[in-house]
């Protein structure tokens, strides 16, 4: 099994009374409410956090990209992928992911991309995500396109990637008579391609047509088992198997040295991330044309309701996992059983959670989880580059 350490850079001082006072966390949330003074220092403290997942022996680190939200303080994954590319010698920097119909051109991102690739040695991941729903009420972009923008702006960055330039493009969104990026990646054929979802069939049969690397974002377990399992029918329509390898589970985890304390320490934290990080309206949410009618009622019963449940209610769906590391450890050996994935993202720091408490619960996940877990899969691991 692998361990990619995520970080979202969530704004940590929302006020307790936020979600009675305010509608929203996303596109509309209070701009007084972020104070740059205290968001260097967070900026310096959530880079450190990401640097120390190298020296803990995490097989990469993890950014992301959110807009006009205090959920998350990455509204420029590659600025961030950067900084951590001179900071690191060996680690994977998975940026997960750009997300192409929200990009004035995809040119830039191969550009930027492939710079990093080069500049880091080859550890680069490439992921490619669409933006949360609410990102198109940032951007003013119609939703019902964001579908075909990310698929021909994907096709434009492959194809600038893995094909010496100048050529011409004419598509339905982009039309470009010289295409010739400098650099290109080091990686070959490119740098690997991984793609976050919250279980949608199209992104699913997307990743089983590539054989790119799906990623579950946190959910509940039924919804990552049904997700999963459309992966593994999608791959065999597609004439293979797909392997565990092939299937990433990014989830909230906090391991403390008894159960108990496990919870006292990441209770209010990981309600914070729910209740207050997660606050936002429907038509925010979900605004029409962004997903079909079926994903959007599957949607709302798994991400929408989420944000109402207890703390009892998401641990019990496996929206986290909270507890000892023997706890823990025996938690992922059945649900890697049973799912049978291989690569695991741990949100190790999560809302509101301080410094203190996340250093604690790296440690502790790297020293105690990481090797037990390590031998699972291994005899189906990649041996060479790519996803």
């Amino acid at each position: 099994m692998e361990f990619y350490f995520f970080h979202l850079m969530p704004w940590p001082y929302l006020p307790e009374d936020f979600p009675r006072r305010h509608s929203s966390a996303w596109v509309t949330v209070a701009g007084e409410l972020y104070q740059p003074e205290l968001g260097e220092k967070l900026y310096h403290r959530y880079l450190d956090e990401l640097v120390r997942g190298e020296e803990l022996g995490f097989d990469g680190i993890c950014v992301n990209e959110h807009h006009q939200t205090a959920y998350g303080l990455m509204p420029a994954p590659n600025l961030i992928a950067a900084m951590l590319v001179q900071r690191t010698q060996k680690v994977k920097i998975v940026i997960l992911g750009n997300a192409l119909p929200l990009r004035d051109h995809p040119i830039r991102v191969a550009e930027e991309v492939a710079m990093l690739d080069v500049i880091s040695g080859g550890r680069v991941i490439s992921g490619f995500v669409r933006g949360t729903g609410a990102e198109y009420h940032s951007f003013g972009i119609n939703p019902t396109t964001s579908r075909e923008r990310m698929r021909e702006a994907h096709d434009l960055i492959i194809k600038a990637w893995t094909h010496p330039g100048p050529f011409r493009w004419e598509g339905k969104y982009y039309s470009l008579r010289y295409v010739n990026p400098w650099p290109r990646p080091l990686q070959k054929p490119h740098p690997p391609i991984w793609l976050p979802s919250q279980g949608s069939r199209d992104t699913i049969e997307w990743v089983a047509e590539k054989r790119y690397v799906y990623c579950q974002t946190y959910s509940s377990v039924d919804s990552l088992r049904r997700a999963f399992n459309a992966v593994r029918e999608a791959a065999e329509r597609y004439g293979y198997q797909a392997s565990p390898y092939q299937l990433a589970w990014a989830v909230p985890i906090y391991v403390a040295e008894t159960d108990a304390r496990a919870h006292e320490e990441a209770e209010r934290h990981l309600l914070y991330l729910f209740h207050y990080l997660s606050h936002r309206p429907l038509d925010v949410y979900f605004p029409v044309g962004y997903v079909s009618v079926e994903d959007r009622v599957r949607m709302l019963k798994d991400k929408y309701a989420r944000i109402a449940m207890s703390f009892r209610e998401l641990e019990d769906k496996g929206y986290f996992l909270v507890g000892s590391p023997a706890t823990v450890v025996d938690r992922l050996k059945d649900l890697a059983a049973e799912l049978r994935f291989a690569r695991l993202i741990p949100f190790l720091q999560f809302g509101s959670l301080p410094a203190d408490l996340t250093a604690k619960n790296m440690e502790l996940f790297a020293r105690e989880v990481m090797p037990a877990l390590r031998p699972i899969y291994a005899e189906a691991a990649p041996t060479s580059a790519g996803n």
